[in-house]
């Protein structure tokens, strides 16, 4: 509806009534683009121009009064947007322009957190400090991994010399290792109860103390003996093995006959021949060089021949003869290149036995001659 821009012409015009407060316009993005008019003072102007038409106001009469006129904002739609009210001028920086496109949802904001409380806030500090504890814990033992080796390499070293140490100690002067058993091996003529026996005085004695020196003097009481070998078993026993003298032939002696072995060590005594040994007669006794000459061709013959030898006589090392038990008699001459003899003599027992011929002489075996 339009109204008249002011009162009508004329003397008796009452005054112009008070002018009320504007009210303020819409300022949006919208307002401040568009340079239109705005429909209040459109309408005014169309009014007022409609009004000259009429009648011309006079110079003496006062200038016409417009009543702003406020229109109602109408929200904007999808299909005619409209620019909202501003509500101040806070507003119109974060005011923009309208689209028919709708606003994209929000997300809604996060929930606060619970509040703290004293004992969360203790178990959160002592979570902390067993944190920081075992960091600080890897760290040092990545920065001093090299010390601890060379740490764990000298504790090692140490332990194990020490170790050898108590394991000598502990060896020596311990009980545990005293000698209680005496282990006798190798005998035959000899008693192994007898050289035990002369042994007691070492039982009680640790086995790395044992006193060798004594051992062997008491063990050189026997003759029948030619070496021996001792050897500690721990805990506590001591193994003897002995090598006996081995006979190789008799001599006589006042007694009657002494069975010798190949050191001239009597072994026996006695009135009768030895069995199965064969008389040796060497000048000077069994300390000259013709009885070591019949030892040693006594020693190179075969088993065989050896058991029918009957005698063995030398007057020197040069000459050594052999008497077999048929009566035969073997020349030998020295004890060089014995064992080439014995196989010629072997030889010539098979081809001339023993009663078929008196003499075989091997003393020159690459030409042996029988008589």
């Amino acid at each position: 509806m339009k109204r008249p821009a002011g009162p009508p012409a004329g003397p008796q015009a009452a005054k112009p009534a008070a002018t009320p407060p504007e009210t303020p316009q819409p300022r949006g993005p919208s307002a401040r683009g568009s340079k239109r008019p705005a429909a209040g003072s459109t309408a005014g102007g169309n009014t007022g121009r409609a009004s000259g038409r009429t009648a011309a106001p006079s110079r003496g009469e006062p200038d016409a009064v417009t009543e702003p006129i406020t229109l109602p904002t109408a929200r904007p739609t999808a299909s005619a947007p409209a620019a909202a009210p501003a509500a101040g001028a806070g507003d119109r920086a974060s005011a923009k322009p309208t689209t028919g496109r709708p606003a994209p949802a929000q997300e809604p904001a996060p929930a606060p957190d619970a509040p703290l409380t004293a004992r969360a806030a203790r178990s959160r500090l002592r979570a902390a400090r067993r944190a920081r504890k075992q960091y600080e814990r890897s760290e040092v033992r990545r920065f001093t991994s090299r010390s601890r080796h060379r740490r764990n390499l000298w504790i090692a070293a140490a332990g194990t010399v020490l170790a050898l140490v108590a394991f000598v100690l502990v060896g020596v002067f311990s009980p545990l290792m005293a000698l209680r058993t005496i282990e006798i091996t190798g005998t035959n003529r000899i008693p192994a109860a007898d050289v035990a026996q002369a042994l007691d005085g070492q039982l009680g004695t640790p086995l790395p103390l044992l006193d060798l020196t004594e051992v062997k003097a008491q063990l050189s009481e026997f003759s029948l003996i030619r070496s021996y070998v001792t050897e500690s078993r721990p805990p506590d026993t001591l193994v003897v093995r002995i090598v006996e003298r081995e006979p190789v032939g008799a001599i006589t002696s006042t007694a009657g006959f002494d069975l010798v072995d190949a050191a001239g060590v009597v072994i026996q005594s006695g009135p009768d021949r030895p069995q199965g040994y064969p008389v040796i007669d060497a000048a000077g006794g069994a300390s000259g060089a013709g009885f070591q000459a019949a030892i040693a061709v006594v020693r190179a013959l075969p088993e065989g021949i050896r058991g029918q030898l009957d005698t063995v006589t030398a007057a020197t090392k040069d000459d050594v003869t052999l008497t077999l038990g048929g009566g035969a008699r073997v020349v030998w001459g020295n004890a060089e290149r014995s064992e080439y003899k014995a196989i010629v003599l072997a030889a010539l027992l098979v081809s001339h036995p023993v009663g078929s011929v008196t003499e075989y002489d091997v003393s020159s075996p690459d030409s042996a001659v029988v008589r």
